[in-house]
């Protein structure tokens, strides 16, 4: 889990579109706080802030203490919404959370030894299918990243959930299956070669089939 850390914010009297322009003029953002026994709460938070603590990374699977005009209060992100052009951010949802709560997020996954894949040395290409696994955790025991062995792994072979060691308490949302999380495909240019043997040896075939019926034509 990332390092816990502290934002400072103020509560919104009022709320709706108009309510979050007037906060962005002001050069706020506005967000709000979410889950537990309480009721929702809309709040205003610093641009600048919140900027630096998106692009530092981990930013939805770190713990973060919301200082709410003095009132502490423990969340961790859960959506956020960025300006499609400015790619600045322009809303942000918080939920509560306490030592006991467990969440679901997105952990990213690390590959390792790739010079150790067997595959990847002969041109095989690392075809990621999940860059990021989705797992239950225990608030206080979110892991920074997952990590995938490549070791030994040749061309056409899979790396799958079940060959990740994942922390005690953590657990993948998706039960029903062991799920893929790369493969080590064949080079292109591999499988330009395979499939013009394959087309030449098919016109091949049909060039044989063809004389062999016309000869028999001919003798009949």
């Amino acid at each position: 889990m990332g390092t816990p850390y502290e934002l400072t914010a103020s509560v919104r009297e009022k709320s709706g579109k108009g309510s979050a322009r007037a906060v962005r003029r002001e050069g706020m953002i506005p967000g709000v706080v979410y889950g537990g026994d309480e009721a929702p709460v809309s709040i205003k938070l610093s641009h600048r802030d919140l900027a630096f603590k998106l692009m530092g990374g981990g930013f939805m699977t770190t713990v973060v203490t919301l200082d709410v005009d003095g009132k502490k209060v423990r969340a961790i992100p859960r959506d956020y919404q960025l300006d499609p052009v400015r790619d600045t951010p322009l809303h942000v949802d918080f939920l509560r959370v306490t030592k006991d709560s467990v969440v679901t997020v997105d952990v990213p996954v690390r590959f390792i030894n790739e010079a150790a894949s067997p595959g990847i040395k002969r041109g095989g290409v690392l075809n990621i299918v999940r860059h990021t696994v989705e797992v239950l955790c225990p608030v206080d025991a979110i892991p920074n990243e997952f990590v995938a062995d490549l070791t030994g792994l040749d061309i056409n072979d899979s790396l799958h959930i079940s060959k990740i060691t994942l922390p005690e308490g953590v657990r993948p949302t998706i039960r029903d299956r062991d799920f893929t999380i790369a493969t080590i495909a064949a080079p292109g240019g591999a499988k330009d070669a395979e499939a013009d043997a394959a087309a030449a040896a098919a016109a091949s075939a049909a060039s044989t089939a063809a004389t062999e019926a016309a000869r028999n034509e001919t003798k009949s």
